[in-house]
């Protein structure tokens, strides 16, 4: 009798965790996409939706996504979004340049290559990385990568590239991590197999275990990159927080996050709603990552 109770109880409480994550999604959901609170006007209390929906189609969802310039503090103020949202995706690409071919290959190394005694080192020092604050890579940067760029190339060193390698490194400890996982997950069978026909380790390894890990590897990229782009303070730190399409690799750029957290503090009125659309777009793209990661997930699981 007793058991049985517990047993229930315990499955209730599992219930009630997973609703309140299920709950706390649909309410993030509903404040980014419609928002509502209750305005005083001198006809009563009434409901005004200020989410980032009702923004895009009072503003026009085509004037808001393709507009280039963001000037909401002018006398005709415009809340273009597109820079911001170039300089996402030129950051991201970056990083992904900068940070997929060492995470992936420091994962092979790690996984086949690496001896014991330096494994033992290795390990504990990926894991630190992960715990490391965004806001300390960032001061590194400021004071290592920026003074560096600023030599290299044109202007402050404040830019795409600093920000790009900056985030390249951040997405390091996701990508090894998982892809080791990924590697060693794969059967023995495999390799022995391989060097059982005659190759080399090393053939083995690249032939064989790698793409036979493909999926958790992929899985691991797709993570990464939903890291650089939610990445905020620390691009703040070096990307020049400029709200326009960059012309060159030394301009400065402003990214979907570091657009909201620079002026959300101040914003009123259409300049809020502003952010939050700009906070919805984001979500978005949020949004169509997990949904590859599912997929890719899947289609590993199925084979």
């Amino acid at each position: 009798m007793q058991r049985d109770f517990s047993e229930k109880f315990m499955k209730y409480v599992f219930m009630f965790c997973a609703l309140i994550s299920i709950i706390s999604i649909l309410l993030i959901f509903y404040f980014i996409f419609i928002g509502g609170r209750v305005v005083d006007t001198p006809n009563g209390r009434i409901l005004e939706f200020d989410g980032g929906l009702p923004f895009l189609t009072e503003k026009g969802f085509l004037d808001v996504i393709f507009g280039t310039n963001w000037r909401p503090n002018a006398s005709t103020p415009s809340f273009g979004i597109l820079p911001m949202i170039i300089g996402s995706i030129l950051v991201t690409l970056g990083a992904i340049i900068v940070g997929v071919p060492i995470g992936v290959l420091t994962a092979i190394f790690m996984a086949k290559f690496c001896p014991p005694k330096l494994y033992k080192i290795f390990k504990p020092a990926i894991n630190l990385m992960a715990a490391i604050p965004s806001i300390v890579y960032g001061f590194f940067a400021l004071q290592i990568l920026v003074p560096l760029m600023r030599n290299i190339m044109p202007g402050n060193g404040m830019n795409m590239v600093t920000a790009s390698i900056l985030l390249g490194i951040m997405i390091l400890p996701t990508i090894i991590g998982m892809s080791e996982a990924s590697i060693r997950a794969v059967p023995d069978s495999f390799y022995q197999a391989s060097v059982g026909l005659g190759a080399t380790h090393e053939r083995s390894v690249m032939r064989v275990v790698v793409p036979a890990a493909s999926s958790g590897i992929l899985s691991s990229i797709i993570l990464g990159i939903g890291r650089a782009i939610g990445e905020t303070m620390a691009v703040v730190l070096v990307a020049g927080n400029q709200p326009r399409i960059p012309d060159s690799l030394s301009d400065g750029v402003r990214t979907l996050t570091t657009n909201i957290v620079l002026e959300m503090g101040y914003a009123s009125g259409d300049h809020r709603q502003a952010l939050i659309a700009t906070a919805a777009v984001l979500f978005v793209f949020i949004i169509v990552i997990n949904s590859v990661f599912m997929v890719v997930k899947a289609r590993g699981e199925q084979k």
